[in-house]
């Protein structure tokens, strides 16, 4: 237990916490730029399982923001890169590697399993679907975002208002840190505040962390509770496996970016939304693009003439 004295000296801690810590299990949902601080700390404070998915591979330009890698791993991938480095931090941490997108097929069995989640996405559709998947069986998410010189830090879920209580609507932009930047010392910052989150939540400690919003903008941190933010309704993500026989699929995408379309039988529309075809009674739209924001700004588009269902499908980069 030396490993773990200095922590265990706390009046919050001691040896009932610790052994809190080390009986949790954590799904921490991407291996980049948030989810280097969130490894790190959570598996230093001797974490007793983590679960980890992501589908990239290290890069040369993570490396500003993303010092858990080393030039040696270029090519690997990160749960890999991740894994190896963290037995070499704590080999009492047991990690589990999935080496995949989350999609709204996977992420209901991930979340049950575990004790807590932490959405390190840099990913729109990744985030909802964490936080829906997390309001279905009370499991508390800790979510964090960070762009350029800003960002946040909220905890949502597991009794308190959702992320779609939060964020109710699409953003103005689609940007992503390889679009817009990001400044490596601000989301070290918040996957640091994330994983402090977490262990909040894990020992029980007041006042939770659940209902708890932290802003960080350019070097200025402002805090706020949203306990009793309502619930808000909004289309959700489908996986393509997910997709039915009858949908009217529409794929958002043009095909200079995507030459395959979403499914053979999908209909190339990149302006839909105000216009366009819709399906019979009681059928469903689907509609499709890369990240899923025009898809919900689509279906903002749609449901002002239409009121059946809508569902939003993300294909990432590689589809």
């Amino acid at each position: 237990m030396n490993r773990y004295a200095r922590q265990m000296v706390l009046p919050e801690i001691g040896t009932q916490g610790q052994d809190r810590i080390g009986a949790a299990h954590a799904l921490v949902v991407g291996a980049g730029a948030l989810g280097v601080p969130v490894l790190q700390y959570l598996a230093g404070s001797g974490i007793g399982r983590i679960t980890l998915i992501d589908p990239d591979t290290v890069e040369e330009t993570n490396l500003h923001r993303q010092p858990l890698y080393r030039m040696t791993d270029l090519g690997q991938p990160k749960v890999q890169a991740a894994a190896q480095a963290l037995a070499a931090l704590n080999p009492a941490v047991r990690v589990e590697t999935l080496a995949d997108r989350l999609t709204p097929r996977n992420a209901p069995a991930l979340v049950a399993a575990a004790d807590v989640v932490l959405d390190c996405a840099d990913s729109y559709a990744a985030s909802y679907t964490l936080s829906d998947a997390c309001l279905a069986v009370g499991k508390p998410l800790i979510s964090a975002s960070a762009l350029g010189l800003s960002g946040y830090v909220g905890g949502f879920c597991g009794g308190a208002p959702s992320l779609r209580a939060m964020f109710p609507d699409p953003p103005d932009s689609g940007q992503t840190c390889a679009t817009a930047g990001v400044l490596g010392p601000v989301v070290g910052m918040l996957g640091c505040i994330q994983a402090q989150m977490a262990l909040r939540l894990i020992l029980g400690l007041a006042p939770s962390p659940l209902g708890e919003f932290t802003r960080f903008d350019h070097g200025r941190f402002t805090q706020f509770r949203f306990d009793a933010a309502p619930e808000a309704n909004g289309p959700r993500f489908v996986a393509a496996q997910d997709i039915r026989p009858a949908d009217l699929v529409i794929d958002l995408r043009p095909q200079d970016e995507a030459p395959l379309k979403a499914t053979p039988d999908a209909l190339r529309l990149p302006d839909y939304g105000a216009t366009g075809p819709l399906p019979p009674p009681g059928g469903r739209v689907v509609l499709a693009c890369r990240s899923g924001l025009r898809s919900w700004r689509a279906a903002d588009a749609l449901a002002q003439r239409w009121d059946g269902e809508i569902t939003l499908l993300a294909l990432g980069d590689n589809d």
